[in-house]
């Protein structure tokens, strides 16, 4: 990996609209960092709403449960950002659901269409894992609640790392061939579009991004298993409700309503 390819802060604000640019208090871009969010997380107290910082490479990055994330050096988008809520923190559950609808749309703007969503935080392509979310949030004892919001999206994974991944996974380079993606082009279309999604989150709530997202769902009417705590469920997902929580139907008919959990296909 060459030097120019790697991330330099000012390549990414010269493509950031106005608006979002003046969100952005603090963006840092690391060669090398253990987990962007884990590094916010550190300066929870200490960094204002609008800190941003994008990593090449990750040597502890983390998915959901704990898992690893692959993070090879150059290769992909790795990153987080910070913002700090003082209102209507009840409705940050389906935060995670309108940033992937956000993701999605900054995809499409690219010229890539075959891409959906996995409730509750996946990007998905082709029943293979694009990219995730996992978002932390920490509740202060003044009652306000901070959010640490973490990307993570394939764009070249080569397969040496596939067995480390434990899933299928695929990546921009094999679903969009034609389509030559900038790392730095790209992060800032997406702090473009998800900055101003959560600022207003509070106000707008999951109701504005609900029925695209359910135009996105990829486990519509799948038969999945659902991992919640130590429960192990199979059903037929029959989507999401109104809050943006999964309906999954077992097998004798009943309808479960499930805030969290995590889905894999059933096989």
């Amino acid at each position: 990996m060459s030097q120019h390819n790697l991330l330099k802060a000012d390549d990414i604000k010269q493509h950031l609209t106005p608006r979002v640019a003046e969100w952005i208090m603090r963006l840092e871009t690391f060669n090398v960092i253990d987990s962007t969010n884990l590094y916010l997380a550190t300066h929870l107290n200490d960094y204002p709403s609008g800190s941003v910082c994008f990593a090449d490479e990750q040597t502890a990055g983390k998915g959901r449960r704990g898992r690893e994330w692959i993070s090879p050096l150059g290769q992909n988008i790795y990153g987080s950002f910070l913002w700090h809520f003082t209102e209507n923190v009840q409705q940050l559950s389906s935060l995670s659901l309108a940033i992937g609808v956000g993701i999605i749309r900054v995809l499409n703007k690219q010229g890539i269409w075959n891409v959906g969503l996995k409730w509750p935080n996946d990007i998905y392509s082709q029943m293979k894992k694009l990219g995730g979310i996992l978002i932390e949030m920490v509740t202060h004892p003044n009652g306000h609640t901070s959010a640490i919001i973490g990307l993570g999206i394939n764009i070249s994974l080569p397969e040496v790392y596939g067995e480390k991944i434990g899933q299928a996974y695929t990546d921009l380079q094999h679903i969009a061939p034609l389509i030559s993606v900038q790392r730095h082009r790209l992060i800032a279309d997406l702090l473009n579009e998800l900055l101003p999604i959560t600022v207003t989150f509070p106000q707008t709530g999951f109701a504005n991004y609900r029925q695209e997202w359910r135009q996105y769902d990829c486990l519509q009417n799948q038969l999945v298993t659902l991992y919640h705590g130590q429960d192990q469920i199979i059903g037929t997902v029959q989507g999401i409700n109104d809050q943006g929580f999964l309906l999954l139907q077992e097998i004798n008919g009943t309808i479960r309503t499930l805030a969290s959990g995590e889905v894999s296909f059933h096989t």
